[in-house]
């Protein structure tokens, strides 16, 4: 085996190895997710039982049955908070991740505007020849703009110091 296909054969390799690694992972956290909101609908569900049971209470523990069964829902709302500030933040470094990959996997070319402007003049048929005529028909305007003005300023000063 060369050389050269040696190194592509390690490249790929190592590509698999780091996506089979990053499928786990989401896998895995994807299942650990969805096991850990389960188990947090299941509490919501005990505790609106709760809830019931409560209110059932003798008039003398109603208030403090309420008041730990209020404090229990807080404290689940908070870990239900957390959970979706971590599948927050894992989604937005996947993101990035992928965003990441893309930059470094695209090719840049040099001059880009320069090819852009002879692409359009292209589509246009106009030829290299027509173009090459066009900017010296320009360079020769802007001599005859100038010789014209230096005339005029010529003519309204002799009109000026002969007729006054």
């Amino acid at each position: 085996m060369s050389t050269r296909s040696s190194l592509a054969w390690d490249a790929w390799r190592r590509q698999t190895s780091s996506l089979c690694r990053q499928l786990f992972f989401f896998l895995f956290c994807t299942v650990v997710e969805n096991e850990i909101q389960a188990s947090i609908d299941q509490i919501f569900s005990r505790l609106e039982r709760l809830e019931i049971l409560s209110s059932k209470e003798p008039p003398n523990k109603r208030q403090n049955a309420k008041l730990r069964v209020d404090q229990l829902k807080y404290d689940v709302q908070h870990l239900q908070t957390a959970l979706r500030n971590f599948q927050h933040r894992r989604h937005a470094r996947e993101q990035q991740e992928r965003q990441r990959e893309e930059l470094l996997s695209r090719t840049f070319t040099t001059n880009g505007t320069q090819k852009k402007i002879l692409d359009i003049a292209n589509m246009l048929g106009l030829s290299n020849t027509v173009m090459r005529l066009i900017e010296k028909r320009a360079f020769q305007d802007k001599y005859f703009m100038i010789g014209g003005m230096l005339l005029t300023c010529v003519v309204m000063f002799l009109v000026v110091q002969y007729l006054t």
